[in-house]
């Protein structure tokens, strides 16, 4: 190595000690900037550790929402939800020359927007459900170059939309009170996320937005084109010509008479419409009246309330449920009629069809089994409503059997049916609101805050989670063919803490034979596609699909009806890494700053390969999984004290049922389940 010569040594200590005195200057200007900001809210408790001389991203000691990168220095801000109010004070952020993302959804927040397009550098921006408003320029977002997501949902914005957002991929405008036409963003954007619902928004939907499905427009009376089925072909009358005022006293003169009739007749006809008006709506009142009344006497048991959560003890895993089988030789009498809201499952509160009619709904989208809708509640209880027409298989009676013995599953990790609506050829299953969502929308759908904290070890505690959940259902429902039927990632709900929730389990009984192999992910699995049988084995094949998925960040091919509509064949990809020695490409990039732990998620990956096996006989069992990948220590967790591992195996194994419950978006509309 080659020697500086002598008469230079002294100055480049003197750059040496100048570069380590200005990275220490640097950081303190992000205290000090990160304090001066703190200042700008009115109520900023949550973030009581902002304090003077102490650093934001000191390692254990990490300020409250501040996101850091290798460097230590400060490159995100994730605000969210922690009742602050006041105007954002931009100055200070400016200084916070790494800042990449800031998110300040769901707090009290007010003023016009604030100037973040002074920090050009910023990728991601979050600020939905806020009290934003006023109109935002044209061109306010033309310097932010680097921008990809914009979230301002949830506001009081006003006045058009910005004309120029160049290069972003997330736009959601929704509920706010934007008005005039859509500006065609598709000719300076590569748009994969685009909401402007429940606005003022008229004119025709830009062409090069037409993709984006219904949803998306929603709530602008205005709007036509595109997939709201509303044609922009109605020819608007041009004005008549105005006659010269001669001709027009002539007219005038000669018509006279002729009007005064016309005008009698025409008062006549109202007074005789009128009269027969009032009492069409007369006797109309009094039926509605007594409808009112028989419902009120029908419904008057049921009490809106939120229960305090009852402790119940687990179930046993001894105790098995009754055969999977025998439901099917069930009762299939007919059910129709409107019928009741049946609960099979209280611990959440008590409520009727009623509430569910009266609650402001919002669609959530469709899938196997059919629509969903988020319902909130005149209680302020959220839930979801399934609503489907597979269903038919059973009778009321057999339907009534199964979704109660689904209703008394209790585990951490399962999310039970609350209630059901039955009817002959349509039923509603409703089941609680889980804020975070699916696994699905966060590994594919979501790379901003929430992306960013799937590291290994939240993502090592996600799937011992779905583990243990899949093993409690194949204890409980051993005799089922399929004790759940329908894993994959759209149907792991996530908790407050990342704690995985399975849901649209045991339906397999429910649901009619030639539905199964759309409704059903286990009949994606080899020997389903290849010889149409399936059994407790498809579930593992299944688990083995959503751990490749979790390892790799790839949207799974398998999801797909029939596996050639884009996504990446996970299981054939695990399956030629391992073989070929070529781990470290399976990896999602994401995983990179745990390197460290490249044994463990190596372990894992083997474990997701064995369960994807082609042959059914050579796949691993519920059990065996569940052995191995509990022997994945968490990194941080590996050669810690054995006190240490079962406190953290305590707070996943068999135990609470509860689940979070924060507000995620207000919603609109009405619930209708006619």
């Amino acid at each position: 190595m080659a020697v500086a010569p002598a008469n230079l040594r002294p100055t480049l200590f003197f750059f040496f000690v100048f570069f380590l005195v200005l990275r220490s200057v640097h950081s303190m200007s992000e205290a000090e900037a990160l304090i001066n900001f703190k200042n700008s809210f009115s109520d900023s408790q949550a973030l009581k550790n902002w304090v003077p001389n102490s650093v934001p991203c000191e390692k254990g000691k990490r300020w409250e929402g501040v996101v850091c990168n290798n460097g230590g220095f400060v490159n995100g801000l994730r605000l969210e939800g922690m009742g602050l109010s006041g105007k954002i004070d931009v100055n200070p952020l400016v200084e916070l020359k790494g800042l990449r993302s800031f998110s300040v959804k769901n707090n009290s927040l007010s003023g016009s927007i604030p100037e973040m397009n002074r920090i050009g550098f910023l990728r991601n921006l979050y600020l939905s459900e806020n009290q934003f408003s006023g109109e935002i320029p044209p061109d306010f977002f033309q310097k932010m170059r680097s921008l990809k997501k914009l979230w301002l949902s949830d506001n009081k914005f006003t006045g058009q939309i910005p004309s120029q957002i160049p290069n972003v991929v997330e736009l959601h405008l929704e509920n706010n009170q934007f008005s005039g036409v859509i500006p065609n963003l598709s000719k300076t954007t590569s748009l994969l996320q685009f909401n402007v619902s429940n606005n003022k928004l008229e004119g025709e939907i830009p062409q090069g937005l037409s993709r984006f499905n219904e949803s998306s427009f929603l709530g602008n009376s205005g709007l036509c084109g595109g997939n709201l089925g509303t044609s922009c072909d109605k020819l608007v009358e041009s004005p008549k010509p105005i006659e010269n005022t001669e001709q027009n006293d002539k007219k005038s003169n000669k018509s006279s008479h002729s009007l005064k009739i016309a005008a009698i007749v025409v008062a006549s006809s109202i007074v005789l419409l009128t009269l027969i008006a009032l009492l069409f709506l007369r006797s109309r009142r009094k039926k509605k009246k007594e409808g009112i009344l028989n419902t009120a006497r029908q419904e008057e048991a049921v009490e809106v309330q939120v229960l305090p959560q009852v402790k119940k003890e687990e179930g046993n895993l001894s105790r098995k449920s009754s055969h999977c089988s025998s439901s099917r030789r069930g009762s299939n009498r007919g059910g129709g009629g409107v019928g009741e809201l049946v609960m099979v499952n209280d611990e959440k509160g008590v409520f009727g069809m009623l509430d569910l009619m009266k609650a402001a709904a919002q669609v959530l989208g469709n899938g196997g089994f059919g629509s969903s809708y988020k319902a909130v509640m005149g209680n302020g209880m959220t839930v979801v409503v399934k609503r489907t027409r597979d269903m038919n298989l059973l009778g009321k009676d057999g339907f009534d059997a199964e979704m109660r013995k689904l209703g008394s599953v209790r585990h951490r990790n399962l999310l039970t049916p609350l209630a059901y609506h039955f009817r002959k050829d349509e039923k509603l299953v409703v089941f609680e609101f889980v804020p975070k969502g699916s696994l699905l929308f966060l590994l594919h759908g979501d790379r901003g805050p929430s992306h960013e904290e799937l590291d290994w070890p939240t993502r090592l505690k996600i799937v011992q989670g779905i583990v243990e959940g899949m093993l409690y259902l194949h204890t409980q429902l051993a005799s089922c063919v399929l004790p759940h039927g329908n894993l994959k990632s759209s149907n792991i709900l996530l908790g407050p803490n990342y704690e995985p929730m399975l849901v649209d389990f045991g339906f397999f009984p429910l649901i009619n034979p030639p539905n199964l192999t759309q409704a059903l992910f286990a009949y994606k699995t080899p020997e389903a596609s290849q010889e149409g049988q399936v059994s407790p084995k498809s579930d593992v094949f299944c688990l083995g699909v959503v751990i490749l998925e979790i390892l790799s960040g790839k949207f799974p091919s398998q999801y797909h009806h029939n596996g050639n509509n884009g996504g990446t064949d996970v299981v054939e990809w695990a399956a030629s890494a391992i073989s070929e020695g070529r781990v470290l490409e399976m990896l999602d990039p994401q995983l990179e700053n745990s390197k460290d732990s490249l044994a463990e998620m190596e372990r894992l990956l083997l474990v997701g390969v064995a369960c994807t096996a082609s042959n059914p006989e050579e796949r691993l069992d519920m059990t065996e999984a569940f052995r191995r990948i509990e022997e994945i220590q968490i990194e941080g967790v590996q050669g810690s004290s054995a006190q240490g591992q079962n406190e953290w195996r305590s707070r996943t194994s068999f135990g609470s049922n509860s689940i979070g419950s924060r507000s995620e978006h207000r919603d609109s509309d009405s619930f209708d389940i006619s």
